[in-house]
């Protein structure tokens, strides 16, 4: 078994000096590897954790590697020979990195041992659930979160390597916008629908049909489709009984979790003081990536109304695991709304709308109404407008409520935010 171990690392080694060679986007992550403390990169599949400690570890020089991506490793109970066999090809390494560590039965035992042991542990997962909202649990040391998702706009841009006039800019953005921020295919210029169709299908049977053993796959997958083809809109565990094959409540609640444990979705809670009622309200439903809303959802044509605003709330996504703020959307009992309300403490820090096209003034009358009453309601001066191409600063009044109203161009917002 030894023999076969090692041979196993012997070739995710090779595979690893390769992917060395590829071009690099730097992901602007600060990690300090002079401490113990345990290194945890989360985030969904092929977003780049793996290529991303690739790079960070080589500036100390010799590491070892062992990706539990392999069914061989997942069948290994003995943990002692896969450490044997990586101190035999890496030469008795003192940082490790173990990529995808969820796939094995009691992996913080594991990790726990090795980093009493002396090992600089570094360790990577597709399960938010498992790696995230648990760690405190599972790891009995010190530990720093990193959570890396598929590429910002501004990382996307970095692939050209060179610099771009704005009307260029707005040419990537349209790209972007459609195919997402994925990174291999991108790099490798390989077919990007049929390519984040496959990711998706894998992130379904491997970080949830198969770790969650469930028997009715279409029902997971259906849900999946009809939510992705439904971003930035609001959804109940009951209206989705009427909509989607599913007929239990329990069940869609508890799919979503799956959904979003493996980043595939997530969702925004709305805005209230009262937590009862925030718990109880609709919440609006957004994909981690927009090329998977096209390369999954129902849609053929895209609709760049909902993709401006997916890509919004992808980037606020980041600032809650990077800058600690939290998002929400914002409705009242006249149905007026604004898209994200951005909280951080106790302060509600800004209101945002995403509208693609401005023109039609009832639809510009509608999106300052709503955010001017939401400013009076949160005391809330900061009052943005996210579009294609508007800039600058507007005064307005709505029935005696004066307020200032920013707008800002949404490829400018993207440089801007990240």
């Amino acid at each position: 078994m030894m023999q076969e171990i090692k041979d196993i690392l012997l070739l995710q080694k090779r595979e690893m000096e390769t992917r060395l060679q590829e071009k690099y986007v730097d992901r602007k992550t600060n990690i300090n590897l002079n401490n113990n403390i345990i290194k945890v990169i989360i985030g969904p599949r092929r977003a780049g954790k793996s290529f991303f400690a690739f790079h960070f570890l080589k500036k100390i020089g010799n590491f070892g590697y062992v990706n539990f991506d392999d069914e061989k490793l997942i069948d290994v109970r003995n943990y002692d020979e896969i450490i044997n066999a990586l101190n035999s090809v890496y030469n008795n390494p003192k940082y490790i990195l173990f990529d995808e560590i969820q796939n094995i039965p009691k992996w913080e035992l594991f990790i726990n041992r090795l980093q009493r042991q002396g090992y600089h542990m570094v360790i990577t997962g597709s399960n938010s659930n498992l790696l995230s909202n648990e760690l405190s649990t599972h790891l009995t040391g010190r530990h720093s979160l990193i959570t890396i998702f598929p590429f910002s706009f501004k990382e996307y841009l970095r692939l050209e390597q060179k610099k771009l006039t704005s009307s260029e800019i707005k040419e990537k953005l349209s790209d972007y916008l459609v195919c997402g921020g994925f990174p291999e295919p991108l790099v490798k210029h390989v077919e990007i629908k049929d390519y984040l169709s496959m990711l998706f299908n894998s992130i379904v049977y491997k970080d949830i049909v198969k770790r969650y053993k469930i028997r009715n796959v279409k029902e997971i997958e259906d849900l999946a489709y009809y939510l992705m083809s439904n971003v930035a809109n609001e959804y109940s565990y009951h209206s989705l009984t009427k909509m989607t094959s599913l007929k239990s409540s329990h069940t869609i609640r508890k799919y979503i979790g799956y959904l979003e444990e493996s980043f595939i979705l997530f969702n925004l809670s709305r805005f209230s003081y009262k937590v009862k009622e925030q718990v109880s309200s609709n919440k609006k439903i957004y994909c981690i990536d927009n090329g998977f809303i096209q390369a999954k959802g129902f849609t053929i044509t895209p609709d760049m109304g909902k993709l401006y605003e997916n890509s919004v709330a992808c980037a606020l996504k980041k600032d809650e695991a990077t800058v600690g703020t939290t998002i929400y959307y914002w409705k009242n009992q006249q149905q007026e709304e604004v898209d994200f309300v951005i909280k951080k403490g106790d302060q509600i820090e800004q209101l945002i709308q995403v509208c693609y096209n401005l023109e039609n003034v009832k639809t510009k009358n509608r999106e300052i109404r709503a955010l001017i009453k939401a400013g009076k309601e949160l005391r809330c001066s900061n009052l943005l407008i996210i579009t294609a191409d508007k800039q600058g600063c507007e005064e307005v009044e709505w029935f005696g409520d004066k307020a200032t109203i920013q707008y800002t161009s949404l490829w400018q917002w993207l440089l801007d935010k990240q």
